[in-house]
C-alpha cells in the first residue's frame, strides 16, 4: 500500500494526543472514527490516560502494537515535531498535523515547519495547519472538523481538496443540507509536504470519484497540477476549481493563509482554459457544478429546454441562459403537436420556450409526458424543470416524475427548486437530479455540462541554441530584438539602422516612398513618449526630424540613443500586440491582443501558458474582440489570419529556445496585412538575462 492510500484508507490508526472529554476539541477524532464506523486499530496515544472511549490507551509512539498506518498528531508545535519523529522511526507511512502557528504566520513559524517536515523523514505528512481528510466512502474521519457532528453525512460520488481547513467543513455541512454525498474530502492546509497536486492526483484514480472539486489559493508545483488535469481529462473525471486571490487584498489574504504565492489570476484563467478545468465563479458553483457533473450526462449542443410550473421563474432562468449564450429555442413541430395533445392546449400556447405548464396543475401523468417529450426532442440537448410552490404539498410526486424520465434519456436533467424548499433540493439530489435553489447557478452548470475536448500537452519545439548567439544581456534596442524575431520565422519591416541624421536620410532614400523615422535605444523602451517616432516622412524630411528627436531627449534629460532606425511604412494592416512575461507562479506566459498605442487602455488580450499548440492560438484569436477586425469589418477584407498564427508559433518557439535567458518580449504593433500578405513585426523590445 501506497503512503497516500494508507493515509486516505488506512487499516490502522494512530491518535497523538488524544484526549479523554469528547467535548475537547483533541476528543473528537476517535468519537468521529467510531461514531462513523472506522473498522480498524484505533490507538489513542496520552501519557496521562489509561483508556480514551473504551479503547486502551498507550503512553507514547514507541509503546504502539505496531506501525500504524496513518496518525493524526493533534499536539501544539511546540511537541508536534517530535511526536512527527517518533511515528516516522515507528515506520508509521502518513502523518497529519493540524496545529497551526507555521508558516502561514511568521519567519519563525516557517523554520518551525522546515523542521517538521525534516522530522517526518520518508513519512509522508499532511499539513500542518490542517483540519484532516474525511473519507465517507469508508467511514473514515481523521479530522477534528466540527462539521463532522452533521447527522446525516451521504457518500456520493464528488471529492474535494481545499488549501483551507474551514472551506471542507463549509462545503461538508453545505452539501449534507443540499443532500450531495461526497467520497472524500481533504484540506492540505500549509502543504509543508504533500499539496493539492498530490491529492488531486491520488484522488482522480480513487473508483468512488468521479469528479474532483478544488478549493484553491495558490499552487506550489504547477507542473504537477498540469500532469494531473491532463490525467482527469484521460479518465473523464471532471476538475472544477474556486481559485480565490482575483484581487490584491484576496491574492494577499490567500498568501497569508497558508504561505502560498498567489500568482497572477489572469495566467490561472489561462492555465484552466488549456486544461478544460472548470472554473467555479461562486463558491456556490463549487457545489453545483460536480453535483451536475457526477450524474455523467453531457450536452451535445448548447440548446435547452425550460419545464416550468411558473411563468416568473422560467423567464428568469431564460434570461440568465441567453446572458451565457445559451440557446433558448422554441420547439420543434413534432414536440409542440405532442405537447399541445399532451396538455390540450392550442399550439401556440405550448409553441414556446419555456414550456408553461401552470394551468395543468401538478398532474404526474401530464408532468411526465412533458418531460418525456421535452427530452425526446431533437431540438434540445439538456432540460431544466423548474418546480413550483405547488410541489411543496407533494414533493415525491415531482420528484419521481423527474427521475423516471430522465432514467429512459442520456440528456442532462437540472431542477431549479422555486420557493424556499430546502427539502426539496435535498430530495432531489439524493435521487440524483442535480437540483439547485437561485437562477443565478444555472447557466454555469449548463456550460460546465457543455462537451470540451482537451488537446495533448504540447511538446516543446526542438530548436538550435545557437540562434541566439550574438545577441548582449539586458534591453535590446529595437532593431536588436526585431532581428532576434526574424531568426524565428517572425516577418518583420524593411529597416536600417543610422548613425547620424545623414545615414538616416540615406537610408529612407534607398527604402523608397515615405519611411518610419525612430530613435534608436536600449534605455528607452518607450519611444513615442518621448516624441521618438515619426511616421510618414520623406528622405528630404529625414534630417530635421532626427534633430528635433535629439532636441526632445536632450530636454526631457533622457540618455542619447545609440542612432536612428528608419524603415518603411506599412499601410493597411491591423494593430496587434503579441508578448511574453514570466509569471512568478506559473511560469512562461504568451500574450495575443489588440495592439498599437493604447493596449493598455483597452486591455483586449488573451493568455496561454507555453507550450501552445497550433490549435491554443486559434483559439486565443477567438478570445478577442478584435477578430471581428480580423474577420473583416464592415466591409474591409479578411486579415491574414493563418500568418499571425504562425506568427505568434515562431514566437512561442523563440521563448523555448531562449528558455530562462529571456525575461521579457513583446512585439507591438505587428501588423495583420489582408488575407495572403502576411504580417510585419512594426516593434518590438526584448530583455535578456
Amino acid at each position: 500500500m501506497s503512503a497516500l492510500a494508507a493515509l486516505l484508507r488506512p487499516r490502522s490508526v494512530a491518535v497523538i494526543g488524544a484526549s479523554a472529554d469528547p467535548a475537547k476539541m483533541t476528543g473528537r477524532p476517535i468519537g468521529y472514527l467510531q461514531r462513523h464506523g472506522f473498522a480498524g486499530a484505533i490507538w489513542p496515544v496520552n501519557p496521562r490516560a489509561e483508556s480514551i472511549a473504551g479503547l486502551p490507551c498507550f503512553a507514547d509512539v514507541a509503546a504502539l502494537p505496531g506501525a500504524p498506518d496513518a496518525a493524526i498528531v493533534l499536539l501544539g508545535p511546540e511537541r508536534a515535531e517530535a511526536a512527527v519523529r517518533d511515528l516516522a522511526q515507528r515506520g508509521c507511512q502518513a502523518a497529519i498535523v493540524l496545529a497551526s502557528g507555521y508558516g502561514e504566520a511568521s519567519e519563525e513559524g516557517a523554520r518551525r515547519q522546515e523542521a517538521l517536515k525534516l522530522a517526518a523523514g520518508p513519512m509522508r505528512l499532511l499539513g500542518p495547519n490542517t483540519i484532516g481528510l474525511v473519507n465517507l466512502t469508508d467511514g473514515i474521519m481523521l479530522s477534528a472538523t466540527g462539521a463532522l457532528e452533521v447527522g446525516d453525512l451521504p457518500a456520493g460520488r464528488i471529492s474535494v481538496v481545499s488549501q483551507s481547513g474551514g472551506i471542507l467543513g463549509s462545503l461538508l455541512s453545505r452539501a449534507a443540507d443540499r443532500g450531495i454525498g461526497f467520497a472524500k474530502l481533504v484540506s492540505t492546509g500549509n502543504e509543508a509536504d504533500l499539496d493539492s497536486s498530490d491529492l488531486l492526483a491520488e484522488l482522480l484514480e480513487d473508483p468512488a470519484t468521479d469528479a474532483v472539486a478544488v478549493y484553491m489559493e495558490g499552487l506550489r508545483r504547477p507542473e504537477a497540477f498540469r500532469r494531473a488535469a491532463r490525467r482527469a481529462a484521460e479518465l473523464g473525471k471532471p476538475i472544477v476549481v474556486y481559485k480565490v486571490g482575483r484581487s490584491e487584498s484576496g491574492a494577499r489574504a490567500a498568501s497569508s493563509h497558508t504561505g502560498a504565492m498567489a500568482g497572477s489570476d489572469r495566467v490561472y484563467d489561462a492555465m484552466f482554459r488549456q486544461l478544460g478545468v472548470i472554473r467555479a465563479e461562486s463558491f456556490t458553483d463549487l457545489l453545483d457544478i460536480p453535483a451536475a457533473l457526477v450524474t455523467g450526462r453531457r450536452m451535445a449542443g448548447q440548446r435547452v429546454a425550460i419545464l416550468t410550473s411558473t411563468g416568473g421563474a422560467g423567464t428568469l432562468l431564460a434570461d440568465h441562459c441567453g446572458l451565457a449564450g445559451i440557446e433558448v429555442p422554441a420547439p420543434d413541430a413534432g414536440t409542440t403537436a405532442r405537447l399541445a395533445t399532451l396538455l390540450d392546449e392550442e399550439q401556440a400556447t405550448v409553441g414556446r420556450n419555456p414550456v408553461d405548464v401552470t394551468l395543468a396543475g401538478l398532474r404526474p401523468d401530464l408532468f411526465r409526458g412533458a418531460i418525456g417529450a421535452l427530452l425526446d426532442s431533437p431540438a434540445y440537448d439538456a432540460l431544466v424543470v423548474v418546480i413550483g410552490s405547488s410541489a411543496l404539498a407533494a414533493p415525491e410526486l415531482a420528484a419521481r416524475a423527474i427521475v423516471e424520465c430522465q432514467a429512459r434519456s442520456d440528456k442532462p436533467v437540472l431542477a431549479y427548486v422555486s420557493p424556499h424548499a430546502p427539502h426539496l433540493v435535498r430530495l432531489l439530489n439524493s435521487r440524483g437530479i442535480a437540483a439547485f435553489a437561485t437562477p443565478e447557478s444555472c447557466a454555469p452548470m449548463l456550460r460546465a455540462l457543455q462537451r470540451r475536448a482537451v488537446p495533448p500537452a504540447p511538446e516543446a519545439p526542438s530548436v538550435d541554441p545557437g540562434l541566439l548567439a550574438g545577441l548582449p544581456p539586458g534591453n535590446l534596442n529595437e532593431a536588436e530584438s526585431k532581428s532576434l524575431f526574424a531568426r524565428f520565422g517572425v516577418p518583420v519591416t524593411r529597416e536600417a539602422v543610422a548613425a547620424d541624421a545623414a545615414s538616416a536620410a540615406t537610408a529612407a532614400r534607398a527604402l523608397g516612398g515615405e519611411v518610419v523615422l525612430k530613435i534608436l535605444s536600449r534605455a528607452i523602451p518607450h519611444k513615442s513618449e518621448l516624441g521618438g517616432v515619426r511616421v510618414g516622412l520623406t528622405a528630404e524630411e529625414v534630417p530635421a526630424a532626427c534633430a528635433a528627436m535629439l532636441d526632445r531627449l536632450r530636454a526631457a534629460s533622457a540618455p542619447a540613443p545609440e542612432g536612428f532606425l528608419v524603415q518603411e511604412r506599412v499601410r493597411g494592416g491591423i494593430e496587434m500586440i503579441l508578448g511574453f512575461h514570466r509569471d512568478a507562479q506559473l511560469g512562461p506566459v504568451l500574450l495575443v491582443g489588440a495592439g498599437g498605442v493604447a493596449v493598455e487602455l483597452f486591455q483586449d488580450t488573451a493568455l496561454r501558458l507555453l507550450p501552445i499548440t497550433r490549435a491554443d492560438a486559434e483559439a486565443m484569436l477567438e478570445e478577442l474582440q478584435a477578430v471581428r477586425l480580423l474577420r473583416g469589418w464592415r466591409g474591409a477584407p479578411p486579415a491574414d489570419r493563418t500568418a499571425l498564427v504562425d506568427a505568434i508559433l515562431g514566437f512561442a518557439t523563440m521563448v523555448a529556445a531562449a528558455g530562462e535567458r529571456l525575461i521579457e518580449a513583446e512585439i507591438n504593433p505587428l501588423l495583420v496585412l489582408p488575407e495572403g500578405q502576411g504580417v510585419r513585426a512594426a516593434d518590438g523590445l526584448a530583455v535578456l538575462r
